[in-house]
């Protein structure tokens, strides 16, 4: 597929995988440069040096708990989302033997795979077409064994929202019944962009967050941990963090992260962001045999996964990257698996359509001038790709 347009050519970028990664912030990476070049002591050192820099990630654990209405000492910096995940469920699951945990099957791998390998037993909640579980199967689903509860604020596929405090009002209810507490945990990565995650209103046990995904750097991610709650740490060193997390501040990109929350409330484009979505998804499903995948309302603002019959996601996302368009399959597909999105076999695409779909992310960039030119292109992949297959 030689592209000999050169108009097509010199086109600029339109990046659509913004639910993959965002760029980071200009003002965002000037916050962080001084921590590279200038502030970059060590900040568990006791000279000056080092207390300059520990003072920037004081701060920054200010701004971050700010950003979710909670204590301090109450945010931990690590070094990833994944991380977070891992040190939150693996912490509360080794304190607690013999544990039971509850979680669904459109969590991301971080989750799932955290849960699978630990040694507990476990329950993964089924969910509907569009992607919600169902509150009534959450409370059938508890034993009296069960210390743990994880389920996602919103899907990084399919943009489900799921609903937080519902489920934490059962889990309410249920704590007052138990013996043995059950601690909730929410993987916001997706949607901390978007959703109010203020932790007095959510009432989650556990939190996290990471920076690539709201225009700060990678490598750096959040957990929010209660206060009340004791996890075993799974990384062992220094002592950092309250021993939770040792290793090595990463100042720059904790002061990045903070940069990058801070920015959220002043750059969330939520209204104009979801105009945006809800044109690109009427246009597109006017392709023959065209498919939106997961919910129409309580679905991210930035999301819209498609899938097209008779065509191949990786084909489309090809033939779209000769145009200098970026998303990604909605199949989730890497160079590593063939095996189609757990996400979309959960709502109950068969693997044929699974692999026919992708998934385009909107970002605070996105104009409806590059929609334009998506959507004229992706119309052009279909037919031409379904040509080939000799649809």
């Amino acid at each position: 597929m030689k592209i000999t347009n050169k108009k097509m050519k010199n086109k600029k970028r339109i990046y659509l995988d913004n639910a993959s990664t965002t760029k980071t912030d200009k003002s965002v990476l000037r916050e962080m440069i001084p921590y590279f070049e200038k502030k970059y002591g060590n900040p568990s050192s006791i000279h000056s040096f080092g207390q300059e820099a520990r003072i920037a990630i004081d701060d920054s654990r200010e701004k971050i708990a700010n950003f979710l209405n909670c204590n301090p000492e109450e945010v931990v910096f690590t070094g990833s989302a994944t991380e977070a995940n891992n040190i939150f469920i693996q912490g509360i699951l080794d304190l607690h033997k013999n544990s039971h945990v509850i979680t669904s099957a459109i969590e991301h791998d971080s989750v799932l795979e955290t849960v699978k390998n630990s040694g507990a037993d476990y329950t993964v909640l089924s969910v509907d077409k569009d992607g919600f579980i169902d509150p009534e199967e959450l409370k059938r689903e508890v034993k009296e064994e069960t210390v743990l509860i994880s389920i996602m604020y919103a899907n990084n596929e399919i943009g489900t929202i799921e609903p937080i405090e519902k489920i934490s009002k059962i889990i309410e209810k249920l704590n007052q019944k138990k013996e043995r507490r059950i601690y909730f945990h929410t993987d916001a990565v997706q949607a901390a962009g978007y959703l109010d995650c203020n932790i007095k209103k959510l009432k989650v046990d556990g939190l996290t967050m990471s920076g690539h995904k709201i225009y700060g750097p990678k490598g750096i991610g959040v957990l929010y941990k209660k206060n009340d709650i004791k996890i075993n740490p799974i990384i062992f060193g220094g002592g950092q963090e309250n021993g939770i997390r040792s290793g090595t501040y990463n100042t720059p990109s904790i002061v990045g992260m903070a940069k990058a929350v801070d920015l959220i409330k002043e750059k969330r484009k939520k209204k104009e962001t979801e105009d945006l979505r809800d044109y690109l998804i009427k246009e597109v499903l006017k392709i023959e045999d065209s498919f939106l995948n997961g919910p129409e309302k309580e679905r991210l603002p930035n999301n819209a996964n498609f899938s097209f019959r008779g065509v191949e996601g990786e084909s489309i996302v090809m033939f779209l990257d000769q145009r200098n368009i970026s998303l990604s399959t909605g199949s989730a597909c890497s160079s590593r698996t063939l095996e189609p999105s757990h996400v979309l076999r959960a709502i109950g695409l068969d693997n044929l359509q699974a692999h026919s779909s992708v998934r385009v992310s909107l970002g605070r960039d996105t104009t409806k001038k590059d929609l334009d030119y998506f959507i004229q292109n992706i119309k052009e992949a279909v037919k031409k790709l379904r040509k080939i297959s000799g649809r």
